[in-house]
């Protein structure tokens, strides 16, 4: 079988049926099931333990207003470091290394968050796109800069991340394919 090193970030199928779903459903076994009891076993209290980790980690930082935000962040980083730890069993596929995957993340965050700041803070948010002290001449044509920018930022930054991780990916094939032929 002659494959190249970037089969390694096609999605594997079995039977026509992709395995991301399994991969991307798998997690959710890990998490803690409904009970009549706040905490039932051991394993339960360290997930409970771990996810309250993460939110005062992730809500320390913020104001009073900022914690209505701690379910979806909380929910975002726990669904990553499983996903991403899935990535470390053999033979398996890690979903974050998709262009799609990562731009479906960060697409409705960055939205919400832009139309968050417009709403709370319109002036503060549209003082972003014209810096203090620009030439009057220079106004249109700076305005029309920082948009685009604003607006292709979730783009540059879901494949600059998808970049790094294929790149990471790729240097341990490369090291191991090496290895194998020594």
């Amino acid at each position: 079988m002659n494959m190249s090193f970037f089969d390694q970030f096609s999605s594997p199928s079995f039977l026509g049926i992709p395995l991301i779903l399994i991969s991307m459903t798998f997690p959710a076994l890990l998490l803690p099931s409904l009970d009549n009891r706040w905490i039932t076993n051991r394993l339960s209290t360290l997930q409970l333990w771990f996810i309250n980790l993460i939110t005062k980690q992730l809500m320390t930082p913020l104001d009073k207003k900022g914690h209505k935000w701690a379910l979806i962040l909380t929910s975002l980083m726990v669904f990553l470091l499983l996903i991403n730890l899935l990535g470390l069993l053999p033979y398996t596929f890690t979903p974050t290394t998709q262009l799609s995957m990562n731009l479906a993340l960060a697409f409705p965050l960055w939205l919400a968050t832009l139309l968050t700041g417009l709403r709370n803070q319109p002036s503060a948010s549209l003082a972003h796109l014209l810096p203090e002290g620009t030439p009057t001449l220079l106004i249109p044509a700076l305005i029309l800069i920082e948009t685009t920018s604003l607006l292709i930022r979730p783009l540059a930054l879901g494949v600059r991340l998808t970049a790094n991780l294929t790149a990471g990916h790729l240097l341990i094939q490369l090291i191991s394919t090496a290895t194998t032929a020594l």
